[in-house]
């Protein structure tokens, strides 16, 4: 347990460098913008590019993963948004925000340098095939939930499905996530090897994802804090941490996964709240505090269980 401790460690010191680093007055939090844009569009990118295009599959078929991760999702969001609306009382709109909180995983900032530390190379296959949907999905399902909230709380008609659909998918064409997968799945299908000079220039770009993601996160934690919603954040902190965890669990032994793809999509859904909380919190303005209180307890607790989680499945 104190080998997995401190491998688990460095990551989460990394995030509290990060917040330090704002706090003192080193750097301005803009910094860790400018960080996590370099993060987001170029170096993570570049890292999902080279492990789908590197990638030996043997054979798996990547609907099993999804669905071991995403039925544990839609438990988690079910519970987080009836936590919300039938225990707090809470609308519909922060319903759909404690549903997101619950069950949208840091898949890139923490999960990514979080498997590659603990489960090795080999748990970055699955975790890049998850990447490969995980944002999209929960993008459009927030969003397309939070919009008939909107309008139903506001007793307007619904907007037209087709045209919603429309724009979330020309928002996701132009993301550089997106756009490294399927690179890298093209090159994976054609079978064609990398030169050696843009190898080697891949490698160390792609090297300095998960470090720089983790300070960068850090110095955005900043401007969150815990502000109201204690009683709520709880709740949908300890969904995210341990009910969407055991759901994976769970699921990814019900359709015969293997141990390390296992252990990667547990270590996944074990790992605080991601930003996009956050972001769909900002885009329909309400449920701030919601968000921000969920991803900071959940960063704060994170060191904790997921060395738990990893001890529980020997990784």
């Amino acid at each position: 347990m104190i080998a997995i401790i401190f491998d688990v460690l460095p990551i989460f010191i990394m995030i509290l460098i990060g917040w330090l680093i704002v706090k003192t007055g080193l750097m301005k939090a803009d910094v860790g913008d400018a960080l996590s844009d370099f993060v987001f569009k170029i170096a993570v990118p570049l890292l999902l590019f080279r492990t789908i295009a590197e990638a030996d599959f043997h054979g798996a078929s990547p609907f099993r993963l999804w669905i071991a991760y995403f039925s544990g999702v839609a438990v988690t969001w079910t519970a987080g948004h009836v936590a919300a609306t039938r225990f707090f009382g809470r609308d519909d709109r922060i319903g759909v925000l404690a549903g997101v909180s619950s069950a949208f995983a840091n898949t890139i900032f923490v999960g990514l340098p979080l498997v590659q530390r603990t489960v090795g190379n080999e748990g970055l296959v699955p975790l890049s095939i998850l990447i490969a949907v995980h944002l999209p999905v929960m993008m459009v399902i927030g969003t397309i939930m939070m919009e008939r909230a909107e309008r139903k709380i506001a007793g307007k008609g619904e907007r037209s499905m087709l045209k919603l659909l429309r724009q979330i998918g020309l928002n996701l064409v132009r993301n550089p996530l997106v756009i490294g997968l399927v690179a890298g799945a093209a090159v994976h299908l054609a079978g064609l090897p990398m030169p050696q000079p843009v190898a080697s220039i891949v490698d160390q770009l792609a090297g300095v994802a998960g470090p720089v993601a983790l300070v960068s996160l850090g110095m955005a934690l900043e401007r969150y804090g815990v502000s109201g919603n204690v009683g709520i954040a709880s709740v949908t902190s300890a969904f995210k941490l341990v009910l969407l965890p055991c759901c994976v669990w769970a699921a990814s032994h019900l359709v015969g996964l293997t141990a390390s793809w296992t252990a990667a999509l547990v270590l996944i859904a074990a790992v605080p709240t991601g930003v996009n909380a956050w972001l769909i919190a900002n885009r329909f303005g309400v449920g701030h505090s919601l968000a921000a209180s969920t991803i900071t307890v959940t960063t704060a607790l994170g060191a904790i269980s997921v060395s738990l989680w990893a001890y529980l499945l020997g990784a």
